[in-house]
This record gives C-alpha cells, sequence and structure tokens, in this order.
C-alpha cells in the first residue's frame, strides 16, 4: 500500500487572506468554500508553471488560516524525471518505511511559498469579484429585459455617433442605430432606453439598448398611463418609424371608459410626456376594433375614409375623398404602409 510523509516546515499563516475571504462572502456574497477551492486550483497551476509538470497537493486549513503546498513523488528505483520521481535510496532518507510505489510529500519551503501563493491567492480574488459583479450585472439586466430604464449621458463619441449611458447598473452604449433619427444628447442628459437584448460574453454581458424599438412607445404608454397600468386599456398592436410617426391601437375592457381619450388626456396632457421623450414624434392613437373594416377606417388616421371593402387574402379596398387621398396615403406612403402593418392587411386607397 502506498504510504505518505510530511516533511514540514512552519507552515505559512496567512489570516489577512481568510479575513479577505470573510469580507468578500459578506460584501460580494461569494461564497468562502467557492474561492478556496479556486486558489488551491490556483496553487496547483502556478507550481506546475513554475516547476514543470510535478504532482502538487495543496493542503488549507481554515481553522488555523494555513495554507500547505506539497509536492508528491514516487519511489522508484531509478529516477529518471526528477520532477515527479525520488530514488529509494532517498526516500529511505526521509523515512525507512518507503518502499517501491510510495508517494513521498515535500513541503514546498515558506520563502517560495510565500510569493507564489499570494500571487495566484490575489489572482484569484481580483478574478472572483470580477466574476461575480459580472454575474450581478447580467441578472440586473436580465430582470429589465424587454423594460424601460431612465439612463444618463456619460460620453458622446462624436466619431460613431454612440452615447455612453449610466443605466444605475452599469454604463452601456446605445448606438447611432438605435437612436431616434435627429436626435442629439448632451453629458448629463436623462433619457429613457429600452433594454431588448441582453447577450452573456466571457468579458461580461453585452446589452443592447434601443430609442427606435416599437415596445419603447409601448413601455412609455405603460408607465403613463395609468389606464393601461391597471388594464382597463389595452394596448392591440403597435408600429413604428422611429423619429417620424407611431401608430398605436388601443380598446377599452370598460364600456364606461374611453380607450383613446384615455390616453391623450385632457387638452393632450398625458400624452405630452411622451411626445418630448420621443422628440415630438407623431403618434396615432387609433381604436382597435374587431371588425376589420372598423379597425382598417381608424388606423389610416388622421385622414377620413368613406368606406372600406374587404376583399380576399387579407386585402382591402378603401375610399376617401379626393382631398383626403394625399392625408390617407401619407408622406412617401408612410400613413398608408403603418397602417397597414398595424392592421395585417393590404390596403388599397382609392380617392372618389
Amino acid at each position: 500500500m502506498s504510504k505518505a510523509s510530511h516533511d514540514r516546515a512552519s507552515a505559512e499563516k496567512m489570516p489577512d487572506l481568510f479575513l479577505a475571504l470573510e469580507d468578500l462572502e459578506r460584501e460580494k456574497h461569494i461564497s468562502k468554500e467557492y474561492m478556496l477551492e479556486r486558489i488551491e486550483a490556483a496553487l496547483v497551476s502556478a507550481y506546475k508553471h513554475e516547476n514543470g509538470n510535478a504532482n502538487v497537493r495543496v493542503e488549507i486549513s481554515e481553522e488555523k488560516s494555513e495554507i500547505h503546498v506539497y509536492q508528491q513523488f514516487t519511489v522508484v528505483e531509478e529516477v529518471t524525471d526528477p520532477v515527479i520521481e525520488i530514488s529509494l535510496e532517498d526516500a529511505k532518507k526521509r523515512s525507512k518505511k518507503y518502499v517501491l510505489g510510495d508517494t513521498v510529500e515535500v513541503e514546498l519551503k515558506p520563502k517560495n511559498f510565500r510569493r507564489l501563493s499570494a500571487q495566484a491567492a490575489k489572482q484569484v480574488i481580483i478574478q472572483g469579484i470580477r466574476e461575480e459583479e459580472r454575474k450581478h450585472v447580467r441578472s440586473e439586466y436580465e430582470t429589465k429585459r424587454e423594460e424601460i430604464v431612465t439612463a444618463q449621458v456619460v460620453k458622446v463619441d462624436d466619431s460613431d455617433g454612440s452615447v455612453v449611458v449610466d443605466t444605475g447598473t452599469s454604463e452601456a452604449v446605445l448606438i447611432k442605430d438605435e437612436q431616434i433619427p435627429g436626435e442629439t444628447f448632451e453629458v448629463g442628459d436623462r433619457i429613457k432606453v429600452y433594454i431588448s437584448e441582453v447577450r452573456s460574453e466571457s468579458r461580461g454581458p453585452i446589452v443592447i439598448l434601443s430609442r427606435t424599438h416599437p415596445s419603447l412607445v409601448k413601455r412609455l404608454f405603460e408607465l403613463e398611463i395609468p389606464e393601461i397600468a391597471d388594464g382597463t386599456v389595452v394596448i392591440k398592436g403597435i408600429c413604428r418609424e422611429a423619429g417620424s410617426r407611431t401608430k398605436i391601437a388601443v380598446m377599452s375592457t370598460d364600456e364606461n371608459v374611453d380607450a383613446v381619450g384615455s390616453c391623450i388626456g385632457s387638452r393632450g396632457s398625458r400624452i405630452s410626456a411622451i411626445l418630448d421623450e420621443l422628440r415630438g414624434e407623431k403618434i396615432d392613437i387609433v381604436k382597435y376594433s374587431e371588425d376589420p373594416a372598423e379597425y382598417i377606417s381608424a388606423a389610416l388616421a388622421p385622414a377620413t375614409v368613406n368606406e372600406v371593402y374587404m376583399e380576399e387574402e387579407r386585402s382591402a379596398k378603401v375610399y376617401v375623398d379626393s382631398e383626403q387621398l394625399s392625408l390617407a396615403i401619407g408622406k412617401e406612403g408612410q400613413n398608408a404602409r403603418l397602417a397597414a402593418r398595424l392592421t395585417g392587411y393590404k390596403i388599397d386607397i382609392k380617392g372618389t
């Protein structure tokens, strides 16, 4: 049977390390046991890096605040690799009980061990803190995914138009393509951003912020309109061309509540905050209907529709007065295009 012996030098006491791990567990909620496992693995790796493919065992005593590192040698008749083998003759100088095949452990001397262990422990603690911070940030963003947060502009990059913002969880980048066309920012501005995606990367979570996403408008309505927040008014559809126009369809679950009026408020008081946040982007609030003809007619606001004829394959022919034709179609076809996207019908508009 294999035997082992500890050639012990005076153990390296490291009370500061164990106190640091206790602080880390208390403040960052990183398990001390987990960190000790990481330190043990780091010490093994560091020693092998300096001493070749040595066999190493680490012994950690929390009670005594001590760490021991042992290099292990197999007892052989003739040594071919001194990093992992020891001759029977040399082994017996340590203990006459050793026989071929036994394992001899030699403790790393404190003066060498101190430097090695301090470096390894420091690296593991720093890495552990970073990993926990990344994990915390990722978790925070995951809970806010598909929601809006108020962020403060901390940097504007003139080279690519991107903006660095502080979301309250961390700093993140709002790229140019996710900004409302034409809007500008200054350091210190407070803006609302929609967290559309959270990706896990080795260096930390990648957060995709947006001010162009249709759901940004949806969330703004949920924040600003109490009837939407409590479910009395329901958003049935939304489509958007950021910076220009949004159409949003709403319906009331209470016959005594006007869905469209609730969203606009007295003299536009409720929607004004949303318009300010969107830098004046036009918003058409239309009444949703289960009747496709009524829904299409409402969706073409601000134009007034005379008649809607439903055709096959989700298409409709719409008639408006000649003076309403350009309004119904909109600049570059935008009004008709958004109405079609909102309702899900192909719309052919004719003047009368």
